[in-house]
């Protein structure tokens, strides 16, 4: 039972746990799309309002509480404490099992007291559903905690992989059967967080599967109840500390549909829409989910694979190392971050019809779409601070940001309607942006990129901003040709973008933001290389 001390075994298991994130967001995003095309706007409204109450179980059982046991585990075996090792996991499931069902019990029996707090009573039986998989998240936590800890990421990666399938399936086939046999759509949206349940007990059987193969023991098994509590408080200690902190860093955007979901239902029916004009126009706005998801992933993997070696070189007292991966890292959120977040915006209206059959909403999500750009900066110094072992302050800033989220819808959804949330949402996260940055940059004692870099990606995103609009202003025409509609947008949408990143990287290359050795080890780098450079 030797814990894993290789550097390239490390970073081998934080490529596979990165490739697995990546493969799950991108699913997450995904799958959302075929379900509003199934379900509609208010339909997508219903699932959107409990999304965020489940989205913070995946967290905690992904993120959060696994990284911590893993921690604690590793450094119990590394000092040769076998039986400590043992009793830090049976501790760690006795607490979040207790965690776990008081969560259960207040979701499941406070159901119908939520559902009236957020606006809409009828919500109660997808709460009662989303209750269950707090039930789960102990023995997934605790199983990738262990296999995290003896340095095997596989059954973490196949686990996570497999439950993100299996629910997305399990949402896309029920809610399609769910609408053809003509269930209401809160019977609809139920079936489609039923999911949850299904994704959550796959990942424990996969799990339980890799641990019975690979011999593991019974942990309650080895030592007496006294040494349950003589271990007892620095686990917990530990668990509601860190595995908290770590788990509230990775919820940043959790957190803001939280709050929109706590908030705008009842707001916006406060401006004098109805019942069916208010979910509607919920339904619209949170069509900008998937699409920020996706925009976000490519900063999101970076960041996850950041954390072992930013931890190592600090570890080894390397810090003269760390600079330059901290700034290759926020360099990367800033370049594909900018050229998502402006790209969407001004092909918006195509990209809408094209996924959601109509344009409704386009302004709206154009301003949502900038999300992008902010979260990909946030995300990544997140992960640095998080290698840097300063894990507690951005989860405050965080759980700030959504304070100031909550108290901007309040005041602005009366005001400009969804439009006002989505100006919340912006205002939310670049308060959280200017705030992270500058505790980086007193971290590391020097500002990581230099004014003139990120003067050159704003010029480079303004001159693609300006070529776009012109190209779709050129091809508008084709709408008359095209039949129906959303198959034009198809066309127009996709080759937007490929016009947007060739300008886009053009600019950027001959402003020599970036040298060749850098672009290389971009992702994609060597690909953009060979068509600019040869």
């Amino acid at each position: 039972m030797k814990p894993v001390a290789d550097s390239k075994e490390l970073m081998k298991g934080a490529m596979i746990l990165t490739l697995a994130a990546l493969v799950t967001k991108i699913l997450s995003a995904v799958y959302r799309v075929p379900f509003q095309n199934i379900v509609g706007d208010i339909g997508f409204y219903i699932y959107q309002q409990v999304y965020p109450f489940f989205g913070i179980v995946m967290v905690l059982s992904t993120y959060g509480f696994p990284v911590v046991i893993s921690k604690l585990y590793t450094e119990q075996q590394a000092a040769g404490n076998t039986g400590r090792a043992d009793r830090l996991l049976a501790i760690s499931l006795v607490f979040l099992s207790m965690v776990g069902l008081l969560l259960f019990l207040f979701f499941y029996f406070g159901s119908g007291w939520i559902a009236e707090k957020i606006g809409d009573p009828e919500l109660k039986p997808l709460f009662k559903v989303v209750s269950v998989p707090f039930l789960i998240f102990p023995f997934t936590s605790v199983f990738r905690g262990y296999f995290q800890g003896k340095g095997n990421m596989v059954p973490t990666a196949v686990s996570q992989v497999s439950e993100q399938f299996i629910r997305v399936a399990t949402i896309l086939i029920l809610s399609a059967v769910l609408v053809q046999q003509g269930f209401s759509l809160y019977i609809t949206g139920a079936g489609a967080v039923f999911g949850s349940i299904t994704g959550g007990v796959i990942s424990v059987l996969i799990l339980g599967f890799f641990y019975l193969k690979n011999g593991g023991a019974n942990p309650f098994t080895r030592f007496h109840i006294r040494d349950i509590f003589k271990d007892a408080a620095w686990v917990v200690k530990a668990l509601t500390i860190q595995g908290f902190a770590i788990s509230i860093s990775g919820m940043l955007l959790i957190l803001l549909q939280l709050a929109d979901s706590l908030n705008m239902y009842a707001s916006l029916l406060a401006t004098g829409l109805t019942e069916e004009e208010a979910k509607s126009a919920k339904g619209i706005f949170d069509r900008g989910q998937p699409l920020i998801q996706l925009g976000t992933v490519v900063a999101t993997s970076m960041s996850l694979s950041l954390v072992p070696a930013i931890s190592g070189d600090k570890s080894s007292n390397r810090r003269e190392k760390v600079l330059p991966k901290v700034r290759l890292a926020l360099q990367t959120s800033l370049i594909f971050g900018a050229a998502a977040a402006v790209g969407l915006y001004s092909i918006i209206v195509p990209a809408n019809i094209m996924l959601f059959e109509n344009a409704n909403g386009s302004e709206v999500l154009g301003v949502l779409s900038l999300m992008i750009l902010f979260g990909s900066v946030i995300l990544t110094i997140m992960s640095i601070l998080q290698g840097l072992d300063k894990s507690i302050f951005p989860a405050a800033v965080i759980l700030a940001g959504f304070g100031l989220k909550y108290i901007l819808n309040l005041l602005l959804i009366p005001i400009a309607g969804t439009m006002g949330a989505a100006i919340a949402t912006l205002a939310a996260m670049l308060a959280v942006m200017f705030i992270l940055i500058y505790k980086l940059r007193r971290e590391l004692g020097q500002p990581v990129l230099s004014l003139v870099f990120i003067a050159k990606i704003l010029f480079s995103s303004a001159v693609m901003a300006a070529v776009l609009r012109l190209f779709l202003l050129i091809t508008d025409f084709g709408y008359g040709y095209i039949e129906p509609d959303r198959l034009g947008a198809v066309f127009q949408a996709l080759i937007s973008v490929a016009v947007g990143a060739i300008v886009y990287f053009f600019i950027l290359i001959k402003t020599r933001a970036l040298t060749e050795d850098e672009l290389v080890t971009l992702p994609f780098g060597s690909r953009i290389v060979q068509l600019f450079f040869k």
